[in-house]
């Protein structure tokens, strides 16, 4: 699988996976994606910097010439998947993907469940309809918090806003991800937290991916 970090103003990709002191081998005209594990590659503007505190200041133009050379300069090879990882909003560079990629499979939008981001996601789904590229989905992210003390749950986001608004829009909803404070510090560790132990997230996320699979394979999406 390969993991396009498409965001270029907040390049995450190498912090989150632990392998921000790599940079790409380059060979001719293409350059190779950094090999995370035996099944995952990743390309991000964030390889390519002086150092993590480089800032990218660039108007649209450059921003989709460099998603043009992550797509046809970087020598991918056979992938299953290719996964592209956009900023927030409807600006250049999820345009720049829906236009540069003839053959999406679909979108993924990420809402909390607040009504102030359903604003913002609910025009997400709408810009992808206009641009014809399908919506796979809508993930409800930050959805409840369970106090490790008293057990209590806290909606601090409020709850169900991510499935009321695929629900109003037609789309499937993928599930639901809970606030877990040791998926702040896997990522700042530069450790996937699904990788590290059992947990009601990561429960959350092998079922989102059996739902994104199963859109993709032409199969029913079990909406959560």
């Amino acid at each position: 699988m390969g993991l396009m970090d498409a965001d270029i103003h907040g390049p995450d990709i190498p912090k989150i996976l632990g392998i921000e002191d790599k940079r790409p081998e380059i060979s001719g005209d293409k350059m190779s994606p950094i090999l995370v594990t035996p099944r995952l590659k990743a390309m991000s503007i964030g390889f390519l910097l002086p150092d993590r505190d480089s800032p990218i200041i660039w108007r649209g133009p450059m921003k989709m010439n460099a998603i043009r050379q992550f797509l046809s300069d970087v020598d991918w090879g056979e992938l299953d998947y290719l996964v592209v990882d956009l900023p927030p909003g409807t600006g250049d560079e999820p345009l720049s993907v829906a236009q540069l990629i003839k053959s999406v499979d679909g979108a993924i939008i990420v809402t909390t469940p607040q009504d102030l981001a359903l604003l913002d996601s609910r025009k997400a789904v709408n810009f992808s309809g206009v641009l014809k590229v399908p919506v796979i989905g809508i993930i409800e992210n930050m959805s409840g918090f369970v106090c490790p003390y008293c057990g209590k749950k806290i909606n601090i986001f409020k709850y169900g806003g991510g499935e009321r608004a695929a629900s109003e829009l037609g789309v499937p909803f993928l599930g639901r991800v809970p606030l877990d404070p040791k998926m702040v510090e896997a990522a700042d560790n530069g450790t996937p937290f699904v990788m590290q132990r059992e947990s009601k997230v990561r429960e959350a996320f092998e079922q989102i991916v059996e739902n994104v699979r199963a859109f993709v394979e032409g199969k029913e999406v079990k909406s959560q």
